[in-house]
């Protein structure tokens, strides 16, 4: 069992020496202890994903592709660009605590993680991913619906996100603009799935990060339509009305639980 734990604590000491040794003198993190050059990876990880997918995608949509996605007048400031920047980056530190938590956990063999899909086989690996991923949708539906629905929740946490009401105020920056306590609380069901199905570890730490790219994607405004996805169109209703699409990557959790409102539909009743 140790043996096997140890494959865990190399990948991560892998991912610790890729990203501390090209980005910090090595004299600066080497003398940390494992579990801080973990959350010193996360944090400089995290932080260059997010400032990147955000300028990337905001380059692409509001000047290479001004007028074509969004109209000019809904294009929003640089001061709310940049507003939400600066509350995104106060919370990273914070974040970033979640990721380097579930690693201690997998590490030291409280979860249900397996090292490499040769373990199980494609067939198991594919099945498990399902249902973590179903874990995921219905931890994150529930977390978001209370985090509107108890009042306390709302008005102390979530409402901090909620400020970006219209669509000349949201933009990708806005993805990760949150309290870093309702931003880990709305991750946490990523961990907490850990515990209840098997889980590839690579996988898993992917998909936290995944998280970074598509909340840039769904609040850039833009509906895709491509059906079941909780793309931005949904996201965009979301922020208007309160109280509905509360989802993450579809639309399943509202559908079943009668919040989901359609964004077609939505611009055909206005015509």
């Amino acid at each position: 069992m140790e043996d096997y734990l140890n494959l865990f604590v190399e990948e991560t000491s892998w991912y610790n020496d890729i990203v501390l040794r090209s980005m910090l003198p090595e004299k600066w993190w080497a003398p940390l202890p494992h579990f801080y050059r973990g959350w010193l990876r996360n944090y400089i990880g995290g932080t260059l994903l997010y400032m990147l997918s955000g300028i990337l995608w905001c380059f692409y949509i509001y000047y290479l592709k001004r007028n074509v996605y969004i109209p000019k007048d809904a294009i929003p400031s640089r001061k709310a660009m940049l507003l939400q920047i600066g509350v995104a980056m106060k919370a990273m530190p914070w974040y970033c605590a979640l990721p380097t938590i579930s690693e201690y956990m997998i590490e030291h063999g409280w979860t249900k993680c397996f090292s490499r899909i040769s373990d199980v086989g494609w067939a198991a690996y594919l099945g498990y991913l399902v249902v973590y991923l179903v874990i995921v949708e219905f931890g994150i539906y529930w977390m978001h619906r209370e985090l509107h629905d108890i009042k306390p929740l709302y008005k102390y946490l979530h409402a901090t996100h909620h400020i970006y009401n219209k669509q000349n105020t949201l933009s990708p920056f806005a993805g990760l603009a949150f309290h870093p306590l309702d931003g880990i609380l709305q991750a946490v069901p990523h961990v907490i799935a850990l515990f209840l199905v098997p889980a590839h570890f690579t996988t898993h730490i992917a998909l936290l990060f995944i998280e970074a790219i598509w909340t840039a994607n769904i609040h850039d405004c833009i509906h895709g339509k491509l059906w079941p996805v909780m793309g931005a169109g949904y996201h965009t209703i979301h922020h208007t009305t309160y109280r509905h699409n509360y989802g993450h990557y579809t639309i399943w959790m509202d559908w079943m639980f009668g919040t989901l409102r359609d964004p077609v539909e939505d611009e055909a009743k206005k015509m």
